[in-house]
């Protein structure tokens, strides 16, 4: 039998079957697409299901809704004072005042909660988060704690006192360890009973022995190692350790000391030493606890006070012969230099003299102010004293008050009266100084309470006391009263200092020639009464000899003739 011939199948196409294949894929990939967004989609921004954070159900949630979840849970923990032990000692820390806090937004992004199509997040998030801690905030914490417990360490320091170095030794303190305390307190913030005992470490001072001595060895010490000089022109201005210490400090940095310095308080004390007005300042010599003391000159200088602050702390650092600065300025000279004063030689009390008066308020205002005026005035050689220059005028203005004078041989009330006082008791010292007598006139009649034919009166405008400085050295007049009370006498106390130039002694002669006094009736508003005594004549020598001479080098005679004291009878001012 004849097989029968199938009928060959047509063949199909190559290109018409990957067709098929590659929509097949497509297929494949946009349904795994939408099924992946699906997920994506339905995760968003949600936390991963069963998550929680410090033991508070979070998840499945947004951020927002697991945030104010997150806050409610732990509303009760965060504020629970936490019990910290450290060496026995406990204390009880504040979360909020230590700087303790939660994150709540760290927290919920840590724990898995942002949108992301990452495959990872997928798989977090359907898989489940587990249980996280909570983000905490701990700045500052340590900073609390340390107030609270254990001993702190002491820095070692360098203070400078009275021109002298004054060292202040580092000491080591009792404490924790910051990096283990920082992470128990952060592990047992939201605890339900938060307590944490850390072990005692020894706290060493940022700046130790080494750094104290390595400050000593550069700075302090040479700093202390003698004066510095400040030249503004002509005129140094030197500063001793006892002055410029008080403007040197040294402070902490890096874990070393290093200069400080009070530019403030270094420019007054340069001001000191030169003129604040810009104008110079002669040298002068004044008593200073009872001694002579010569005050420096002081040139009138403008300068820029940060062209010496800006250099001063290299300066004193200097080694010996180079602690000198000349500083640009613009500088007026004093006439009368320190070296000046110095030749003057004002060393030693070469006279003093003493009188007393009886209790008058008004003697005590005018004697007190002319012995204020007199105080302190220094004679140069060949220089020559006025008191009425020195005084100047005895008005209201000048410190002066109506009190009794001299005048046409009666007394009467005028301002200044008592000022004769001072001139008579200045007249002695200058008597027994040695110096030269130019002018002087004794009263018209004798005061018993002045030495006899060696005193002197004064008017202004008419009558003076002067004298000349005709030693070669210089004189300083030194002036005091000690008030009268009503029941004991005022003292003035007029002295010159000098060096001792002459030897002097003195004789008086016994009264002569006496003259009767009158007798006066007056009838003027500023009558006073008076009873009279006689006037006479008397005579006094001052022999001088050169200090520690035996031989008579001169001697010089007084003569005073007084006139009689009239009796003065008051009788009413006759009437208009």
């Amino acid at each position: 039998m004849t097989p029968v011939k199938q009928p060959k199948p047509a063949p199909v196409r190559e290109k018409e079957g990957g067709k098929v294949v590659l929509l097949t894929l497509a297929g494949l990939v946009l349904l795994v697409a939408g099924a992946y967004a699906a997920l994506a989609l339905t995760a968003g921004d949600k936390v991963p299901r069963g998550t929680t954070i410090a033991g508070v159900e979070v998840g499945g949630k947004s951020p927002e809704d697991a945030e104010a979840a997150l806050r409610a849970g732990l509303a009760d923990r965060v504020d629970r004072p936490i019990a910290v032990t450290v060496d026995g000692e406990t204390t009880q820390l504040d979360p909020a005042e230590a700087g303790l806090s939660v994150d709540y937004a760290a927290s919920v992004a840590d724990a898995g909660g942002e949108q992301s199509w990452s495959p990872a997040r997928l798989w977090d998030y359907w898989t489940g988060g587990g249980d996280r801690d909570a983000t905490i905030n701990a700045d500052g914490a340590l900073d609390a704690l340390a107030d609270e417990v254990g001993t702190p360490a002491k820095d070692g320091d360098i203070r400078f006192k009275d021109g002298k170095i004054v060292v202040v030794d580092p000491v080591k303190g009792e404490g924790f360890d910051p990096e283990t305390a920082y992470d128990a307190l952060k592990d047992a913030y939201l605890d339900e009973d938060p307590r944490v005992e850390l072990p005692v470490v020894e706290v060493q001072p940022e700046i130790d022995d080494a750094d104290v001595q390595a400050a000593l060895d550069s700075f302090a010490n040479p700093a202390m190692s003698g004066p510095v000089t400040l030249v503004f022109g002509d005129s140094p201005v030197q500063l001793s350790p006892a002055e410029f210490g008080d403007v040197l400090g040294m402070r902490p940095e890096n874990g070393e000391l290093v200069p400080d310095l009070d530019e403030k308080g270094l420019t007054k004390l340069v001001d000191s030493g030169i003129s604040q007005d810009g104008a110079p300042v002669d040298a002068t010599v004044e008593l200073v606890d009872g001694k002579p003391k010569v005050i420096p000159a002081k040139p009138g200088v403008t300068y820029e006070p940060s062209d010496v602050s800006d250099a001063f702390l290299e300066l004193v650092t200097r080694p010996s012969g180079e602690r000198e600065m000349k500083v640009e300025s613009t500088v007026a000279e004093p006439e009368f230099t320190t070296k000046d004063a110095e030749a003057l030689k004002i060393r030693e009390q070469v006279s003093t003299f003493t009188t007393y008066y009886p209790y008058a308020e008004y003697r005590n205002i005018n004697i007190g102010r002319a012995a204020e005026l007199v105080d302190g005035t220094v004679l140069k050689p060949g220089d020559v004293f006025s008191l009425n220059d020195t005084v100047g005028e005895r008005t209201r203005e000048n410190g002066f008050t109506e009190g009794f004078i001299i005048s046409d041989g009666i007394f009467k009330e005028d301002l200044g009266g008592g000022v004769s006082q001072m001139a008579t008791t200045t007249f002695n010292a200058m008597f027994f100084a040695g110096l030269k007598d130019i002018e002087h006139k004794p009263h018209s009649f004798y005061i018993d309470r002045y030495p006899v034919g060696r005193e002197a009166t004064v008017a202004w405008g008419a009558v003076d006391l002067r004298f000349e400085n005709d030693t070669p050295y210089g004189v300083l007049i030194h002036a005091t009263v000690k008030p009268a009370t009503p029941s004991s006498q005022g003292v003035v106390t007029v002295s010159m200092w000098s060096t001792k130039y002459w030897d002097i002694t003195t004789t008086t002669s016994d009264r002569y020639n006496y003259r009767q006094p009158a007798t006066r009736t007056l009838d003027t508003p500023d009558c006073y009464p008076n009873t009279g005594y006689a006037g006479f004549d008397v005579d006094v020598t001052r022999t001088f000899k050169r200090h520690g001479e035996d031989a008579i080098d001169h001697v010089e005679k007084f003569h005073t003739a007084y006139t009689p004291s009239d009796t003065v009878v008051c009788k009413p001012p006759k009437k208009n």
